[in-house]
């Protein structure tokens, strides 16, 4: 198995690929190809390693690994699943990849940020998949987690995980332009990986990309439309003492122009990633966001 692995990984380097949905290497891109091309269990063993493929389980891994080299499809939308905060999520074309360093901060249940104890209820905007609302209700089992998407399909995807982890009664699914759809309800906690694309960067992304639903990655000319009505509406949604976080990945630079006064918290994480900020309910309501 790990001579296959490994042939698999140079064919991987050979092809150029470029790596950034959930793994960052040829070698954990052939691992997770042929684990499903051989319809390996998730838990690992020694033992695995040393078990011979059957011919029809090569012929499968082959017509991954061409997909993935040719067609340059993501790897988790060849499997039709990828792990996040330490649970597995289905996902295919309707979603993003899950790969938020907000994953680090759902297992350490926010600390130091919130008293999570007092956590009740939490807001997922732009929930795709619903990585992050299944696996914060998972973190906070007193809380209910309302998950909006503007896209039916990607709530479709996000149905398929919550019934999965039995979560019908604590995740609540609904359709919503940002907060549109919410009414006057107040959460302890807004969480959002919204899109954050600029137009620029658009136009650069590498083909793997193209595959993944621009409506979830582009976010206008300098990539904030979708974060500047967050800022905006996101304190009249807070409880008191409650705290918004927002992933902008590269657009870090630019929020911190077009927002000067805003005292930003920008997060730490000890696996990498960045581009994550934290505000809380009363700094958002001291600032003057027209």
């Amino acid at each position: 198995m790990s001579d296959l692995i490994a042939r698999v990984a140079r064919r991987l380097e050979r092809a150029r690929l470029f790596y950034g949905h959930g793994t960052d290497n040829a070698w954990d891109e052939a691992a997770a190809l042929v684990w499903h091309g051989l319809k390996l269990p998730r838990v690992v063993k020694p033992a695995h390693y040393q078990r011979r493929a059957q011919r029809a389980q090569i012929a499968d891994l082959e017509r991954l690994v061409k997909r993935r080299i040719k067609d340059r499809v993501p790897a988790a939308y060849l499997t039709g699943e990828t792990s996040f905060a330490g649970l597995w999520f289905r996902v295919d074309s309707r979603v993003l990849i899950p790969r938020s360093p907000m994953a680090e901060l759902i297992e350490r249940r926010f600390a130091p940020w919130i008293d999570a104890p007092r956590v009740r209820s939490i807001l997922d905007i732009g929930t795709g998949s619903g990585c992050i609302a299944i696996a914060a209700a998972r973190a906070f089992p007193r809380a209910r987690v309302t998950a909006v998407d503007i896209s039916p399909p990607a709530l479709e995807v996000a149905a398929q995980n919550v019934r999965r982890y039995r979560m019908g009664r604590r995740v609540r699914l609904l359709e919503s332009n940002h907060f549109s759809a919410l009414g006057s309800v107040r959460y302890d906690m807004i969480l959002s990986n919204p899109p954050y694309v600029s137009a620029a960067e658009m136009r650069g992304l590498p083909a793997e990309y193209r595959h993944e639903p621009s409506l979830a990655l582009a976010a206008g000319g300098d990539g904030l439309d979708s974060v500047r009505i967050i800022l905006r509406e996101a304190r009249t949604y807070l409880r008191p003492r409650g705290i918004l976080i927002v992933e902008v990945g590269n657009s870090e630079h630019r929020l911190r122009r077009a927002f000067p006064k805003l005292p930003f918290t920008w997060l730490f994480f000890e696996r990498g990633g960045g581009g994550v900020f934290l505000l809380t309910a009363e700094e958002l309501g001291r600032a003057a966001l027209g």
